[in-house]
């Protein structure tokens, strides 16, 4: 045992420097991801509204009523809900974007795929009013060129309206994020050889034998990885929710992170430790799609192995 000790701990004076680089990474780590998941489990046991120095230790009772709450699970519908909704047409349609814009031949590419991509860098919480001003039933441009056009009689609220608002919000969430999806699918097209292109022509493929039988096949190992990529980037919605429509009307956009948020910070009486509670177990459903990521990882590292 001594002598392993003694193994180990100078193996760590050899490397000390590697250590000594690494402590601020660590420490910034521990103060910033493992504290406050250490912090919102106890808080999560308490009765506390987080301001007063007054806190009741409750035990599991936030979990129990989380349980029985039904606007908990209203919200976590509508969060599964635009991940069913928005991904796949996000995944599927960057596809078909990347296939063409992948193409050398294709003038003025790059300036396609930066325009598609300048939404994801810009602030969300700026997207989000900027589109309550687009969407503005009164005078906003939007229902102007519909009614301009003759499509619609009168003006439509988009955001007001308990059957447009949802669909209204995952359709700026996917113009918002298209950009990363669609670079997901250039970095994978990118790994295809030439070589492979230059084989299938030898043969007699054409463009679309080349796409089905050469193209397709070689991608099907990032599908997994960039539709779990992208589902686990839809689960954080939060702040374009909350700028656009606060989870309304009538809590039709209530996603889990708002819902979450109102109840520990934003309601006339806050219940941090009620909110911490939600955010606990919302934590537990993201580590679902994170274990599923790593299996998809490992599922698409031995595909391509194997091709």
């Amino acid at each position: 045992m001594t002598r392993k000790s003694s193994g180990l701990a100078s193996r760590i004076w050899a490397e000390r420097w590697v250590y000594l680089f690494l402590l601020p990474t660590l420490l910034l780590f521990g103060a910033y991801t493992v504290w406050p998941i250490i912090s919102s489990l106890y808080y999560s046991m308490l009765d506390w509204n987080g301001l007063g120095s007054e806190r009741q230790f409750i035990g599991l009772a936030n979990y129990r009523e989380a349980f029985g709450d039904p606007l908990f699970w209203t919200s976590l519908g509508i969060t599964l809900t635009i991940i069913g909704v928005t991904v796949p047409l996000r995944v599927g349609l960057s596809l078909l974007v990347a296939l063409v814009l992948n193409n050398p031949r294709l003038p003025l590419a790059k300036l396609f795929r930066t325009a598609l991509f300048v939404p994801a860098v810009t602030t969300t919480a700026i997207i989000g009013i900027v589109m309550g001003f687009i969407f503005d039933p009164s005078g906003g441009p939007v229902n102007q060129l519909l009614l301009d056009l003759g499509i619609v009689d009168q003006p439509i609220d988009f955001l007001g309206d308990p059957g447009t608002s949802l669909w209204t919000v995952m359709g700026v969430h996917m113009w918002k994020w298209f950009g990363i999806t669609l670079v997901y699918w250039l970095a994978a097209l990118q790994t295809i050889p030439t070589t492979v292109y230059e084989a299938a022509r030898t043969d007699g493929a054409g463009s679309w034998a080349a796409l089905r039988h050469v193209t397709l096949p070689m991608l099907k190992p990032f599908l997994v990885i960039i539709v779990l990529l992208t589902a686990i980037e839809t689960m954080q919605i939060f702040d374009l929710v909350l700028t656009m429509t606060n989870g309304g009307p009538f809590f039709s956009t209530l996603a889990t992170e708002v819902y979450i948020y109102q109840q520990a910070f934003a309601n006339s009486t806050p219940r941090l430790g009620y909110g911490a509670a939600l955010g606990v177990l919302f934590g537990l459903v993201t580590l679902v799609f994170a274990a599923i990521q790593a299996i998809g990882i490992r599922y698409a590292n031995r595909a391509r192995s194997n091709s």
